[in-house]
């Protein structure tokens, strides 16, 4: 018995391991943190940003996967039930917000600025017809998942 869950436990966490390493990588290969120290002319602490995208990242698993153990809505709601924290949470919630935005919204100019490297890959590679079906082909396996996902309503079975 303790051979399968141990065995589980391995996959699970090489599994965790690869969807952070593909997240990481996304970052790397759009050059999201370097950009944000260079526009925010803060070159010398990039390593303290990227320092702290693994750290949110880790800390966001950590949440979403022991959301039984670490009820952190659960606590905040009780926190901010008292007067004068509702309006500090309300605070925190715009900042989260408005942080949250900015970080999503530069993710994906960024990766629309990788997009431009396709045809450039594909002529490197040789790959010279078909790239359009290849794309179109990308983007309905994408849809059809998604259609799926949402009308067998998987999502309620998630947690």
């Amino acid at each position: 018995m303790w051979i399968k869950q141990m065995l589980m436990a391995v996959i699970g966490l090489s599994y965790g391991a690869l969807a952070a390493g593909g997240v990481f990588t996304v970052f790397i290969a759009v050059g999201l943190i370097p950009r944000f120290a260079g526009k925010t002319h803060t070159g010398y602490k990039v390593f303290l940003y990227e320092e702290m995208v693994i750290f949110g990242s880790i800390t966001g698993c950590i949440c979403s996967v022991f959301h039984e153990y670490l009820p952190l809505g659960r606590w905040m709601s009780a926190l901010l039930s008292y007067g004068a924290w509702n309006v500090l949470g309300n605070v925190v919630l715009i900042l989260f917000g408005v942080f949250s935005g900015l970080f999503v919204g530069c993710l994906a100019l960024a990766i629309a600025e990788m997009l431009d490297t396709i045809p450039i890959f594909a002529r490197r590679i040789g790959f010279r017809h078909g790239l359009g079906i290849a794309v179109t082909s990308m983007a309905v396996g994408k849809a059809i998942g998604s259609i799926v996902y949402f009308a067998q309503e998987l999502y309620r079975y998630s947690e």
